[in-house]
C-alpha cells in the first residue's frame, strides 16, 4: 500500500511536469505532436492522481493503521461513511482531495475544447499542471499521506468528533469545488494574455466554469454555516473565524468580477480590470488554502501546522502574483478600453461602484483576518480583532451594495434621463418607503436594521418589476398568457433573468441574517425533572435523561417538552455526547423551527448526583431565510445555466390575423 501509493504521486509528477514542458515548448515551436503529448500527459497525471486518491480512501475503509494518516483520523469504532470522509479530515488528504479536483477539471477542460480554442489550449493545460505539480511536490515531499508509521498501532486516534458529522460529507468538497474551480478562468486569463488574444473570447469560455466555481463555494460556505449552527451549540451561524473569512474572500471577488464581465462584453470596457480581478480571485483561492495549513492564524477549522507548507506555500503565492502582474503589465497596451464612461448615472457606473464595494470589503475582511500576524510581525505580539471590527466595516458596506444591487437594473446603459428615471424609480421607491413606514410601527426603530429590512424590499420591489414589465412587453409581442410570456421571457433572457433570481434569493438571505443577528434572544436555565422556564413565549419543561453507550460514544439524552398556554407544540430532545477515540464531549442541540423564528436549545452540563440539567436556549428570529435564500440562489443560478436549446423548447401562441392561433418555438 504505501509503496503503490508513493509510486503514484511520484509517477504523476514527473508526468505533471512534462505537462508542462511539452505544452509550452509545444506553443512555441508551433509543434503539434508535442502540444498533443502534453494534453496526453496532463490526462495521465489526472488517472494516476484519481488512481492515488481511491487508493487512500481504501486504505481507510479497511483500517491499514500501518499508514500515519490512517491512524491519525480513523479507528476500528467509526462508521464507513466517516471512515472515507476522514481523507479530508486531515492535512495530507485534504491536498490530496485538492489536487484530484483539480486535474479532472482540467481533464474536462481538455475534452471540451479538442476542435475551440486551440492557440489558448497548450498555455491553459501548462498553467493548470504547473498548479497540480506544486501539489504533487507538497504530498510527495513535504505532506505525504502514504507516510508509515515506524510502530504499527493496535488501533487509529479517530476523527475528531465535531467532524463526525453528515455535512462532513458534503461541506469540504462542495467547498473545495469552489475553490480549485477559480483555477480554471485564471487559467484562460493566463492563456490570453500570453498569447496576445485579448478579446472576449476567454470571458465566454469561462462564463459557465467561473459561476459554477462561485455557486459552490458560496454553497460550500452557506453549508458550513448551517454545520456550524447544528454541531457547536453557539446559536450562531459565522464567526468571523480566520478560516471562514478565507473562503468569503474569493467569493466576494468572483462576485465582482461576474459583474464586470457583463459590462466588457456589453462595451468593451474594464479589460484591464477583469484580468486584474481573476487573477487577485485565484490567488485569494490559494491564500484561503495556505491559510488553513500553514499555523499562521488560530482557527478552529485549521489543520495542524507542518514545517515547511507555510513557506512553501508563500513562495508559491508570490510566484503567482509576480509572473500573472508582469504578463498582465507587459500586455497592457493592449487591454485598451473601446469606450468611456458617459454618465455618473448609468449602468456602468452601478456596477463599477458595486465591483469597488465588494473589493473593499475583500480587503477589510483580509486585514481583519490578517492584523494578529502583522501586530506580532511589528510588535512582537498577537493583536486580534473580532466580530464587531468586521460587523463595524462590512454592513455599512453590504448596506451601499444592496442600494446598488437595486438601482443597477433601473439606470439605462450610457446614460439615464430623469424622465426614466422617475418612471423607473416611482413604484420600487415608493414601496420601500412603505415598507420602512409599517416596520418602523411595528417596533423595528433600530436604524441598521431597519435600513437592510428596508433596502432589501427595494431590491424585491425592483426585481419584481423588472419580471413584471418583460412579462407585459412579451405578452404584447407574441399574444401569450402571463405564464407562458413569463416561461418566454426568462428562457429567452436566461442569464438575465437567473440573475434576478439570484438577487432576490440573497436579499432573502440578507433579511434573515439581519432579522437572526439583530434580534436574537438567549436564557440559561439550571432544572431538575418537572421543572420549566418561560422563554419568548415558550414553556420548556424537563421531564427525562437517558442514557445509552454505543461503540463510538456514549449518549446522554435530555427530553423537554416545548408548550405555549395550554397547547402543547412539540418535544425537543438535545444530548450530549462523549467519544471514546479520541476522548471529548460535543453537544447535539435540537430545534422547534416555525415560520417565524428557530428555538434552539443546547444540553449544557448536568450533575448526576444533584439530578439537574443546565440548558440554554437561543431565539433565533428570521433565521429559515438564510437558508432559504440560498436555495432560490441555487434556482436562480440554475437557471444562468440552462443550455441554450431550451428556448426552442418554450411555445409561444402568435395570432395571426383571420386564422386560429398556432404554436411556434421562441
Amino acid at each position: 500500500m504505501p509503496l503503490l501509493g508513493n509510486t503514484l504521486l511520484l509517477v504523476a509528477l514527473a508526468v505533471s511536469t512534462w505537462a508542462i514542458l511539452g505544452s509550452v515548448l509545444g506553443a512555441r515551436t508551433r509543434s503539434y505532436p508535442l502540444v498533443q503529448s502534453g494534453e496526453r500527459a496532463a490526462l495521465a497525471s489526472w488517472i494516476l492522481i484519481l488512481i492515488c486518491s481511491l487508493t487512500l480512501i481504501w486504505a481507510f475503509v479497511n483500517d491499514r493503521f500501518d499508514l500515519r494518516f490512517v491512524s491519525s483520523f480513523s479507528n476500528r469504532d467509526m462508521p464507513r461513511a466517516y471512515k472515507m470522509t476522514a481523507m479530508w479530515a486531515g492535512q495530507s488528504g485534504s491536498l490530496l482531495l485538492w489536487v484530484a479536483i483539480l486535474a479532472t477539471f482540467m481533464a474536462v477542460v481538455i475534452v471540451q475544447n479538442q476542435r475551440r480554442n486551440r492557440l489558448l489550449m497548450p498555455y491553459v493545460i501548462a498553467t493548470l499542471s504547473a498548479i497540480v505539480t506544486f501539489f504533487l511536490v507538497l504530498l510527495n515531499f513535504s505532506t505525504n499521506p502514504f507516510e508509515v508509521n515506524r510502530i504499527l498501532p493496535a488501533d487509529g486516534t479517530g476523527m475528531n468528533p465535531l467532524l463526525q458529522n453528515p455535512y462532513m460529507v458534503i461541506h469540504p468538497p462542495t467547498l473545495y469545488l469552489g475553490y480549485v474551480g477559480l483555477a480554471i478562468p485564471y487559467a484562460f486569463a493566463m492563456a490570453a494574455l500570453f498569447t496576445g488574444r485579448l478579446d472576449e473570447t476567454w470571458i465566454k469560455t469561462t462564463r459557465r466554469w467561473t459561476l459554477f466555481a462561485w455557486f459552490c463555494l458560496g454553497t460550500g460556505i452557506l453549508l458550513g454555516g448551517y454545520w456550524a449552527y447544528l454541531e457547536l451549540g453557539w446559536g450562531g451561524y459565522w464567526a468571523w473565524d480566520p478560516v471562514e473569512n478565507a473562503a468569503l474572500l474569493p467569493w466576494l471577488t468572483a462576485t465582482a468580477f461576474l459583474h464586470s464581465v457583463m459590462i466588457q462584453e456589453k462595451r468593451g470596457m474594464l479589460k484591464v480590470w477583469n484580468a486584474a480581478l481573476i487573477i487577485i480571485t485565484f490567488c485569494l483561492s490559494i491564500f484561503g488554502t495556505f491559510l488553513t495549513r500553514s499555523g499562521v492564524v488560530s482557527s478552529v477549522h485549521a489543520f495542524t501546522q507542518s514545517g515547511w507548507i507555510g513557506p512553501i506555500f508563500v513562495s508559491f503565492l508570490a510566484a503567482i502574483v509576480l509572473i500573472s502582474s508582469a504578463v498582465l503589465i507587459y500586455r497592457l497596451p493592449a487591454l485598451k478600453t473601446e469606450q468611456r464612461f458617459e454618465s455618473f448615472v448609468s449602468r456602468e457606473s452601478a456596477f463599477l461602484f458595486n465591483n469597488l464595494l465588494l473589493v473593499g470589503s475583500a480587503f477589510s475582511v483580509l486585514w481583519g483576518t490578517m492584523f494578529p500576524v502583522v501586530t506580532e510581525a511589528i510588535l512582537g505580539e498577537k493583536i486580534s480583532v473580532g466580530p464587531p471590527f468586521f460587523n463595524k466595516v462590512n454592513v455599512p458596506i453590504a448596506l451601499a451594495l444592496i442600494a446598488l444591487t437595486g438601482i443597477g437594473p433601473l439606470v439605462a446603459w450610457r446614460r439615464s434621463t430623469p424622465q426614466h428615471l422617475w418612471r423607473s424609480f416611482l413604484y420600487p421607491a415608493s414601496g420601500t418607503l412603505a415598507t420602512a413606514a409599517i416596520l418602523f410601527v411595528a417596533g423595528v426603530s433600530r436604524p441598521l436594521p431597519l435600513m437592510g429590512f428596508a433596502f432589501s424590499a427595494f431590491v424585491i420591489f425592483t426585481v419584481a418589476l423588472e419580471f413584471w414589465r418583460g412579462t407585459l412587453a412579451r405578452r404584447r409581442t407574441v399574444g401569450t398568457g402571463l405564464a407562458a410570456s413569463l416561461a418566454g421571457l426568462v428562457a429567452k433572457n436566461k442569464r438575465r433573468y437567473g440573475g434576478y433570481l439570484v438577487h432576490l434569493g440573497m436579499m432573502v438571505l440578507f433579511i434573515g441574517v439581519t432579522g437572526s443577528q439583530a434580534f436574537q434572544t438567549e436564557k440559561t436555565a439550571t432544572l431538575r425533572p418537572g421543572e420549566s422556564f418561560d422563554f419568548e413565549g415558550y414553556r420548556l419543561e424537563f421531564t427525562d435523561l437517558t442514557s445509552a453507550t454505543t461503540p463510538n460514544m456514549e449518549q446522554v439524552v435530555t427530553t423537554v417538552k416545548v408548550s405555549t398556554g395550554a397547547r402543547e407544540l412539540t418535544t425537543l430532545r438535545p444530548e450530549r455526547r462523549f467519544f471514546h477515540h479520541p476522548e471529548q464531549a460535543t453537544s447535539e442541540v435540537d430545534r422547534y423551527t416555525p415560520l417565524g423564528g428557530d428555538l434552539y436549545l443546547v444540553f449544557v452540563d448536568h450533575d448526576p448526583q444533584g439530578g439537574t440539567a443546565i440548558f440554554k436556549a437561543y431565539h433565533n428570529p428570521l433565521i429559515k431565510f438564510v437558508w432559504t435564500g440560498w436555495m432560490i440562489c441555487i434556482f436562480g443560478t440554475l437557471v444562468c445555466v440552462l443550455p441554450e436549446w431550451l428556448r426552442a423548447t418554450v411555445p409561444a401562441r402568435v395570432a395571426v390575423p383571420g386564422e386560429s392561433e398556432i404554436a411556434r418555438p421562441v
